[in-house]
């Protein structure tokens, strides 16, 4: 640590982060000239599966972790965005990145850049491939950040599988106004002779995504089609062509987990790994944030009787799945704390849990510029069909719910920045 407190990776970030005027700039140029002063690192990974989709993409990746590790092999993993600290992100042969390995490949990058403009986040994705190139691991897992096409991960030349989760609305400002111009940007990953495993798809990004897979000659497997999952008698079903699996459900909670696990299940046969690695992929995923149940640390402790839940979903489709998996549990009152960005549609978000939560309660997500305050979230909330009121934090939002019905349901939501400092704060 430095004589500040801070990691010595916490300066490099701090310095990358003004790199570029723009948090966000898609092009792959930038990128092709960081990895070429770095002798191409992406060259030298094993074997990659390279994952996009709107939502879903993150949790397909644990499970598709957890499967492989089931089976006795490693995997790099890169994930985004982080939710308490960095190294979250880069996962070295199923390790979280140490402090001076992490701190070595920043300096690295930094140095190989030469104070040329690059992102914040092609600059660490570099980093993150530079890490895993030089430890050796059985596959490489990638996750897109941003759509796909011009993603700073989509610079694998032949991977070994893509994965494209369900396709939904978000990001409409980089990625397009319309599903079928988003779903084009996640098929952006599409490589010719890489086979894809296709999550559920709406009808346009369905059609978008099998032509440009025709179009590049990359073959698909797609559910519905090709593979198949169902819940039947508490039990996950899964079935393609080489049969049919009875597995335990999903550890993670949810109905929409069960796609999210079923694509990883057809990765997993495809890459010819057995049964117990399908076993382990649905019982031992770990994804913090998804509809993830807070036990301890000072806000659960504060609220004992309180069932406390967090999920960092925020966009239409995420806003749908909470409200579908709020409205199958048993019944408690039910209250929501909810910080939002500006920029997205917290509508959209917001009107489907109007009909399973008695009340929501806004709350700002202090440091970040584009948190909605949270009187204008409680207007929008307000408009989409809830009760509302607003608080200065989540503590003073959960002691209110907790003095009045100690033993309501409550789900903090609307932001994986609102989710990474709940666990920051909680441990």
């Amino acid at each position: 640590m430095t004589a500040q407190g801070a990691a010595p990776s916490d300066l490099v970030l701090a310095r990358m982060m003004a790199l570029h005027p723009k948090i966000i700039d898609l092009t792959l140029d930038r990128v092709w000239r960081l990895l070429s002063a770095l002798d191409h690192p992406e060259r030298t990974l094993p074997p990659a599966i390279h994952l996009a989709g709107t939502n879903g993409k993150g949790s397909t990746l644990a499970f598709l972790r957890a499967g492989i590790e089931g089976a006795g092999q490693t995997a790099h993993a890169y994930t985004s965005p982080h939710l308490a600290r960095f190294h979250e992100r880069v996962r070295v042969a199923g390790e979280l990145i140490s402090e001076p390995e992490l701190a070595a490949v920043l300096d690295e990058c930094e140095a190989a850049n030469g104070g040329e403009p690059i992102t914040y986040f092609e600059i660490t994705t570099c980093a993150a491939l530079l890490a895993f190139s030089r430890v050796p691991a059985d596959w490489t897992l990638l996750e897109t950040g941003l759509g796909g096409r011009l993603d700073a991960t989509n610079v694998i030349d032949s991977p070994a599988l893509t994965v494209i989760t369900p396709v939904s609305m978000d990001h409409e400002q980089y990625l397009g106004d319309t599903l079928g111009r988003i779903a084009f940007e996640k098929a952006g990953i599409l490589k010719r002779g890489s086979p894809c495993i296709l999550g559920p798809q709406p009808k346009e990004a369905l059609e978008v995504i099998e032509a440009q897979a025709a179009c590049v000659g990359a073959p698909l497997h797609v559910h519905g089609q090709h593979w198949h999952v169902r819940e039947e008698r508490g039990r996950m079903v899964f079935e393609d062509e080489k049969g049919l699996l009875d597995l335990p459900l999903p550890v993670l909670p949810g109905a929409h987990q069960l796609a999210n696990a079923g694509a990883a299940v057809a990765a997993l046969r495809h890459l010819g790994l057995g049964e117990a690695a399908c076993e382990a992929a649905v019982t031992r995923a770990e994804w913090p944030a998804r509809f993830q149940r807070l036990r301890r640390g000072p806000l659960a402790e504060a609220a004992p009787e309180v069932e406390l839940w967090l999920d960092g979903g925020h966009n239409p489709a995420a806003g749908a799945a909470l409200a579908a998996h709020l409205a199958v549990l048993p019944r408690r009152p039910t209250h929501l704390i909810c910080g939002m960005l500006s920029t997205k549609d917290a509508t959209g978000f917001l009107a489907p849990l109007a009909e399973v939560a008695d009340s929501l309660i806004a709350v700002p997500i202090p440091g970040e510029a584009a948190a909605l305050d949270p009187d204008t979230l409680a207007g929008t909330a307000e408009r989409a069909g809830h009760i509302t009121r607003t608080a200065e934090s989540p503590a003073e939002a959960l002691a209110g719910i907790a003095l009045q019905t100690p033993e309501a349901r409550v789900l903090i939501c609307g932001s994986l920045y609102l989710a990474g400092q709940i666990l920051r704060e909680n441990g």
